[in-house]
């Protein structure tokens, strides 16, 4: 199924991360990050431990930084909290919160914070994905391989200015992975919003950049 017409087309997107501050009760992972991103897919590297998921969550308002600022495009992620998530979506690997809906549910829910998603976009992903039929089963009831489609389905069928992705390829199955790596290809090559993506496989599709956070500054060893 061709999906191209599904991309949005080239969006000028600006993240800038200013003296970005996180820290766990245990320890400190970032004191004082600075990085500028822009359209396009960026590939987030790192030896375990470093904070890729951590920045992916904080770049996506699941987290508040201790200090410093996140900014898309402006949007300030704690003082324009609810216009900065609306462009970002964070896709991660964590069990499904809300286990308790639907996938359906699951689905309408995200839908009705997004007025502009596309829905025969989201349809034929997860027709592509082959989940098409499990809109009455619990989300908690799904596999990780189903709820990481679930997840990549809705993500790409959003207007999004900025998608984080945690390991996109964990649990999917060779076709799926397939599917994944033509739909970021596509998107890459329009640079349609900006991508930033975690993943211990080695990339098929050609990253606009490689940020690997073992040698940024305000990253502790």
């Amino acid at each position: 199924m061709e999906l191209d017409k599904n991309v949005q087309p080239r969006t000028e997107v600006e993240i800038e991360v200013d003296a970005l501050a996180f820290h766990f009760k245990t320890r400190s992972v970032f004191t004082g990050l600075d990085l500028r991103l822009g359209a396009g897919l960026t590939w987030l590297r790192g030896r375990n431990g470093r904070g890729k998921t951590t920045l992916l969550k904080l770049l996506g308002g699941a987290l508040a930084p201790a200090g410093g600022s996140i900014r898309l495009n402006g949007m300030d992620s704690r003082r324009d909290a609810l216009a900065y998530r609306r462009h970002t979506f964070y896709c991660g690997g964590e069990a499904p919160q809300l286990d308790w809906l639907t996938a359906g549910e699951w689905l309408d829910l995200h839908l009705s914070l997004y007025p502009q998603a596309d829905l025969a976009a989201l349809q034929a992903r997860l027709g592509l994905f082959h989940i098409a039929d499990v809109a009455r089963q619990p989300v908690g009831g799904l596999s990780l391989g189903q709820y990481k489609k679930l997840q990549l389905s809705l993500a790409l069928a959003l207007p999004l200015q900025l998608l984080l992705i945690d390991e996109p390829f964990n649990g999917l199955d060779a076709q799926a992975v397939e599917v994944l790596q033509q739909d970021l290809a596509r998107r890459a090559a329009a640079r349609a919003g900006c991508i930033v993506l975690t993943s211990h496989l080695a990339l098929r599709v050609a990253p606009t950049v490689t940020l690997d956070l073992d040698a940024q500054p305000g990253v502790p060893l």
